[in-house]
């Protein structure tokens, strides 16, 4: 939350939260979706996420999208189409999730740096403890197949 203090200069009165720009990989497979455990060294400890990675300047969503995926899963994917962007407000930062259904076209799953994965159907998903962020893509993934949420 920001909060407008008028004494202060208007070039100090913008919201001083770090704005982040994070891909994020809905992955399919025969049915099922790919979650990911964030390591317990990790910011927001051992909640699940959707693989993915923050945007380097110059770098476009699906850029990212493929780098992050080959270096934290070994793996390459077909960027199957991209959902609408969620913007989420955790008390220290705000981001912007970049959603992409996707599929693997190479490689093995390897663990570089999330402790577990976990393959679903599309209905489980709300079991597991996800990142807030991930919430909202979660939902608007489920309504675009048009399956029931919670």
């Amino acid at each position: 939350m920001c909060i407008e203090l008028s004494w202060l200069s208007p070039e100090h009165q913008e919201c001083s939260l770090k704005h982040i720009h994070v891909t994020c990989a809905i992955i399919e497979n025969d049915g099922f979706i790919l979650a990911a455990q964030r390591s317990a060294s990790m910011s927001l400890p051992l909640k699940w996420e959707f693989p993915g990675g923050k945007i380097d300047h110059g770098e476009t969503p699906e850029e990212c999208l493929q780098r992050e995926l080959s270096e934290e899963l070994g793996i390459q994917v077909c960027l199957e189409k991209s959902l609408p962007l969620s913007t989420h407000n955790y008390p220290n930062f705000v981001i912007t999730l970049y959603p992409f259904v996707c599929t693997i076209t190479s490689g093995e799953i390897v663990l570089h740096e999330h402790t577990a994965i976990s393959w679903l159907q599309p209905t489980e998903l709300h079991s597991l403890d996800w990142a807030e962020a991930d919430v909202p893509v979660i939902e608007t993934y489920l309504a675009e197949w048009g399956l029931c949420s919670r």
